[in-house]
């Protein structure tokens, strides 16, 4: 029989209280010991649970495929991160490359003496400009069309780039959505291909591009790189297509339609089809309402452009055909002797003015294409098959090339007659013997072969030695014999320098020997134009030259001054030979229409000259213009017979220059009196 509990505690003599204290230290060692193993069991469970619990576990139906918020945001900012990483790593590496080849080419701009524009000249028909030099209004017309937060935005729309890639995907069209800096730097760094990898590419120059030009710079090379249709690429080059003026002087409705023609020439020329023609009204007047309401066009500016601007018919990219070649040819020869090298002009970018003067040009082809169509005629006579002409007018006061003919056809005849060397000269060298005749003359008489700068005086007899020699008449009469005589007392070598010394060239000059004196030498029709104004200057010489001004990227190219005057002969020796050319001039051409007392020099062949060539050089106060006929044939390297071209009484040939010469003459001399005499006291 067990005994309660406190009597066994006072049987063993514990007090009570003892007994309490073990037993609840004994629960709180078992309670530590149970929260010790529940621990340790959540703990287990803890670590075999999922790092990422998906599909969720404890869920049933379509919430278990449901992501928590948790795991929601840690994926988004994962990948947030990951994309900030690789955009700002792919930035950073990303260097704005040089500009590509096209970017780069620009064509080389011809103008006539008038300036207007000649021929553009290049693979690319454009020229840039200075922001400067495009109007306020036109800049703003194109930001107000293409990008109106251009001057505020990073250079870039994602959305457009969104909507392109969306396109590229759907196989449709990419246009639209890019900013003038993304159009400026596809246009200038990267191809036009259509693609993903060109958009990335162009998103992230596009920023650097921003972040590093200034916007003014982002905005000329844009307006300078742009195709607007036409063959034009760039404002200059549509300001001349469009409506044949520079950009600097287009008005707003003009730089409105320009900029219209930015979406797409072929859709918005409006010359091209009526339905162009109203988009392109349409796209006008929504520009111009546009800028009033960007601001940068006031309501009643904009009330001022109601009527369309009309642009000019297109017309087929200007070539080289014609004259056009033959004309280049000779300014290239010009700046190429001015240290302007053959890899310069190919890099383009210049702005060439020359001397041309484009009514001279015309007039002067077509006296060549009159004398050939009444006097040649292949068909019937074989000798009148493969002639040539090459002619050349100069200015005498300055020596300025106003007109030359090169031939047909530049692109089918590629020789410039006017500018060749291999035509002897035969009897229109002879004034230059006479010349070093009565240089030697003077130089033996004691007097100074300078001379004086005195009026023209009368022809008189030359001073032993040479007073047997009738140079006057023979010169006259083309007589040769006098000449070989004179030539060998003179002294061959003296003739050479004054010939070189008036304009002709050094390595145009033949050998020195007896027939040299009688033009074996080859001087082109530039050459002899320019020599003759010798005789008509009192005895002074000035270079030929075709070029009056030159630009590259709008700074003038230095080293292109105008040739001076120089001392070729005495004035007393320049006026001998002038009086014995006029009475040339009056035999074989007589007075001109309209212009009967005007003065002409003039030096010629004639039937006595046994070469291959006819020649006509007569000089005017006003121009100087010689005229060369010779006969060429493919793979023959020889000039070919002149007996029998134009029919038996042409004289060889020799009568057909001079017809060419009073018709070029009757057509540009100016309508004003001159003495009888001729002018005197000339520069």
């Amino acid at each position: 029989m067990r005994l309660p509990r406190k009597r066994r505690a006072d049987r063993t003599g514990c007090p009570d209280d003892i007994g309490s204290q073990e037993q609840a230290e004994g629960s709180k060692r078992t309670r530590r010991r149970a929260g010790r193993a529940k621990s340790h069991r959540r703990a287990s469970r803890k670590a075999r649970r999922r790092l990422v619990d998906f599909p969720r576990r404890g869920r049933r139906g379509w919430r278990r495929w449901t992501p928590s918020w948790k795991l929601t945001s840690g994926l988004f900012l994962l990948c947030a991160g990951a994309l900030t990483g690789l955009f700002v790593a792919v930035y950073t590496q990303v260097e704005i490359p040089d500009p590509h080849d096209s970017a780069r080419r620009q064509a080389t701009v011809y103008y006539w003496a008038d300036g207007s524009r000649m021929v553009s000249v290049g693979d690319v028909n454009r020229q840039d400009v200075k922001l400067s030099e495009v109007p306020e209004f036109v800049q703003h017309a194109v930001i107000a069309a293409e990008n109106a937060d251009f001057y505020r935005d990073a250079g870039v729309s994602v959305t457009g780039i969104g909507r392109a890639a969306v396109n590229i995907v759907k196989g449709e069209e990419t246009q639209g959505g890019s900013t003038i800096t993304q159009q400026y730097v596809k246009n200038t760094y990267l191809s036009q291909d259509q693609t993903v990898q060109r958009k990335i590419k162009e998103l992230f120059l596009s920023l650097k591009v921003s972040n590093q030009r200034p916007k003014a710079e982002i905005l000329e090379g844009y307006l300078n790189t742009s195709w607007f249709g036409r063959d034009a690429y760039g404002i200059q080059a549509a300001s001349y297509a469009y409506y044949g003026i520079p950009a600097k002087d287009l008005n707003p409705s003009q730089g409105a339609l320009l900029a219209a023609v930015l979406k797409g020439a072929e859709s918005f020329d409006p010359s091209l089809s009526p339905e162009n023609h109203e988009r392109a009204e349409d796209r006008w007047s929504w520009i111009l309402d546009r800028q009033v309401d960007t601001g940068s066009m006031s309501a009643e500016e904009r009330a001022k452009y109601t009527e369309f601007p009309e642009p000019k018919l297109p017309v087929k990219p200007t070539s080289q055909a014609g004259q056009i070649g033959y004309l280049v040819d000779i300014a290239n020869k010009y700046l190429k002797s001015r240290g302007i090298t053959g890899k310069d002009l190919a890099g383009g970018g210049y702005t060439v003015h020359t001397t041309f003067e484009k009514d001279k040009v015309l007039a002067l082809t077509k006296a060549v294409e009159q004398v050939r169509a009444e006097r040649l005629d292949p068909t019937k006579r074989p000798d009148d098959e493969h002639v040539q002409v090459g002619a050349a007018s100069i200015r005498p006061k300055d020596g300025a090339i106003v007109a030359v003919h090169g031939g047909t056809d530049a692109i089918e005849h590629f020789t410039n007659n006017a500018d060749t060397s291999g035509v002897p000269a035969a009897s229109a060298f002879k004034p230059f013997v006479y010349a070093a005749a009565l240089e030697k003359d003077l130089e033996g008489s004691g007097r100074s072969a300078e001379g004086t700068d005195r009026g023209p005086l009368k022809p008189a007899p030359i001073s032993a030695p040479m007073a047997s020699m009738n140079l006057h008449s023979a010169l006259v009469a083309s007589d040769h014999t006098p000449f070989v005589e004179i030539g060998k007392k003179v002294g061959l070598t003296k003739v050479r320098e004054v010939a070189v010394a008036s304009g002709l060239r050094e390595d145009s000059m033949a050998k020195l020997e007896p027939t040299f004196s009688i033009g074996t030498s080859t001087p082109s029709a530039v050459r002899l134009a320019s020599a003759y104004t010798t005789f008509v200057n009192q005895g002074r010489a000035t270079e030929p030259y075709s070029v009056s001004k030159v630009e590259r990227n709008g700074v003038a190219v230095d080293g292109l001054g105008r040739p001076k005057p120089r001392r070729a002969m005495s004035s007393e020796a320049a006026s001998i030979v002038g009086a014995a050319l006029r009475q040339v001039s009056g035999s074989a051409v007589g007075p001109l229409k309209d212009q009967p007392t005007a003065p002409s020099w003039a030096g010629k062949t004639g039937p006595n000259d046994r070469m291959n060539s006819a020649w006509f050089i007569g000089a005017t106060p006003d121009l100087s213009t010689s005229v060369a006929m010779f006969r060429t044939k493919p793979d023959v390297p020889q000039l070919l017979p002149m007996q029998g071209v134009g029919g038996p009484d042409s004289e060889r040939g020799s009568a057909l220059p001079p017809l060419i010469w009073k018709a070029y003459n009757e057509a540009v001399a100016p309508a004003k009196p001159y003495p009888a005499d001729g002018p005197r006291n000339r520069p």
